[in-house]
C-alpha cells in the first residue's frame, strides 16, 4: 500500500551567496519564503545561512511530486529573484520523484552543481491525513 509517507520529497538546496550581495540574498529569501507560506503546496520551509560563509541551505517538504510542480509553476519569480544573488552548490533529493520532475530538477540545475537523489528506506511523517490546498496566487 501506498501512503503519503512513500510519496513524500525533501529537498536541500546548499546556495553560495554572491560576494556583496548578503542583504539582497536574505531579502528576496525572505519574500520567497513568505509568498510560499501563504501560496505554496510545501509542508515545511527552513532556511539556514552561514553569513561568514556565505553558504545558505534551504530545505523543502513536499507531500508528493504534483506538489513540486504547484511549486514551480507558482514561485518562478521569486526562485529567479533569489538566484540574482547566489548559485547552487549542490542540490540533494530525498524521496523518489516521478521521472517528469527528476528530469525538471536535473534540467533546473543543469551540470553547474552536484546533484544527488537518495531514495527513502523507512521513517514516518506526523502530517494530517488530508492536506490542504493553498489558495492561487492573486
Amino acid at each position: 500500500m501506498t501512503t503519503h509517507d512513500d510519496t513524500t520529497l525533501l529537498f536541500h538546496n546548499t546556495m553560495r551567496v554572491t560576494d556583496g550581495h548578503l542583504e539582497d540574498f536574505l531579502d528576496a529569501i525572505d519574500r520567497a519564503v513568505a509568498f510560499a507560506r501563504k501560496h505554496g503546496p510545501q509542508l515545511m520551509v527552513q532556511t539556514f545561512v552561514d553569513e561568514e560563509r556565505l553558504l545558505a541551505h534551504s530545505f523543502q517538504l513536499y507531500r508528493d511530486s504534483e506538489a513540486v510542480r504547484a511549486h514551480w509553476r507558482l514561485a518562478d519569480p521569486y526562485i529567479r529573484d533569489v538566484m540574482e544573488h547566489c548559485r547552487v552548490e549542490r542540490f540533494e533529493v530525498y524521496g523518489t520523484p516521478d521521472p517528469d520532475v527528476a528530469e525538471g530538477v536535473r534540467a533546473g540545475v543543469g551540470d553547474t552543481c552536484e546533484l544527488t537523489f537518495t531514495p527513502r528506506a523507512t521513517g514516518f511523517l506526523r502530517l494530517p491525513a488530508t492536506p490542504t490546498t493553498p489558495a492561487p496566487a492573486p
